[in-house]
């Protein structure tokens, strides 16, 4: 496996990430024997990067992601946490809380449900309207001061919010969602990025399943899986999507690779500061994952891409409307 710095001041990472959330949460029912299977696949594979957070399945995906390393090299494993994130006892949102009493309270748990010493970035999923991201960064710096993080990151911020962060204290990376059908940052956030040294961890690369290549019209989401509620899943949306998928499939079989390979090679190929995190929660959907930092797209690759699926062409915003109103980075 290649690997990547995250921005000037972050850690070296595999290339590849793992996303971990759908092994606890929002994707419906997970297999918890074959979620850590895949966990060690992927270390074995040299994914070095695994990203979870402390409200995935309310500290779940925490502990089992301390399940999975238990036995193994904790120093060989890059650990990415998200914050701040209120939930209830029915999985649903409350807002985000980042005074510095509750960050400090949030991370306590966190190393407790690991069972580490450290996190190695650590980041807020969202900002919090009533929090100065200076103050949520200033916080963030004791506890690198401390010893008990070691990188400070960030999450779905605009880059006027990542410029007033970065002055406080380096941040190593920017986890925001970027792929195919979700170009956004390309306009301010990532030049705005690559400007100050900070990395871009980018999720949602296949689109939350959408564009892998396995998505059918016909399929049926249940009330625990959350793409139900988004708009790109739903009714003429989607059909206008799975269309997008077909004309990059034609590219990818002349290639002879995957739908999802071609689809997280292309993010690969946006910049060696960017490092995408793939969410599979499978084995053998890593394994397809995995076969993307093999594949070199050529400029006539590339140029063929851009046709079939240019920028905004995805129909439907990648949240739903009380969602996108959390987004800093969605602000204009």
């Amino acid at each position: 496996m290649d690997t990547r710095t995250l921005g000037t001041t972050g850690p070296t990472v595999s290339a590849l990430g793992l996303g971990l959330m759908g092994m606890s949460d929002l994707y419906g029912a997970a297999e918890e024997a074959e979620s850590i299977a895949t966990i060690h696949a992927a270390l074995d594979a040299g994914i070095t990067l695994l990203d979870t957070g402390d409200f995935y399945g309310m500290g779940h995906n925490e502990m089992l992601l301390r399940d999975a390393l238990r036995g193994r090299n904790r120093d060989n494993a890059v650990i990415s946490v998200k914050f701040g994130a209120l939930r209830d006892v029915d999985g649903g949102w409350n807002g985000s809380d980042l005074r510095p009493v509750a960050i400090k309270n949030f991370l306590a748990y966190t190393l407790r449900r690991l069972g580490t010493d450290h996190v190695d970035i650590y980041r807020p999923a969202r900002l919090a309207p009533d929090v100065p991201v200076e103050e949520v960064v200033g916080t963030l710096a004791e506890l690198v001061e401390a010893g008990h993080v070691r990188h400070i990151g960030l999450s779905e911020v605009s880059a006027e919010t990542l410029r007033r962060a970065h002055a406080v204290h380096p941040i190593s990376d920017l986890q925001i969602e970027y792929s195919l059908i979700s170009r956004g940052p390309e306009a301010e956030i990532l030049p705005t990025a690559r400007e100050l040294g900070v990395g871009i961890t980018a999720y949602g690369v296949l689109s939350r399943g959408l564009i892998s290549g396995h998505w059918t019209a016909g399929r049926q989401t249940t009330g625990t899986d959350f793409r139900s509620q988004l708009p790109r899943f739903a009714g003429a949306n989607l059909d206008r999507n799975l269309a997008l998928v077909d004309a990059l499939r034609v590219i990818a079989e002349a290639r002879g690779v995957t739908v999802a390979q071609i689809a997280i090679a292309w993010v690969l190929a946006r910049g060696a500061t960017i490092v995408p995190l793939i969410g599979a929660r499978r084995r053998e959907r890593l394994t397809e994952a995995l076969g993307a930092a093999t594949v070199t797209l050529t400029d006539a690759d590339l140029a063929a891409i851009e046709a079939a699926i240019p920028a905004g062409a995805a129909a439907g915003s990648r949240y739903d409307e009380a969602q996108m109103a959390f987004l800093d980075s969605e602000r204009a």
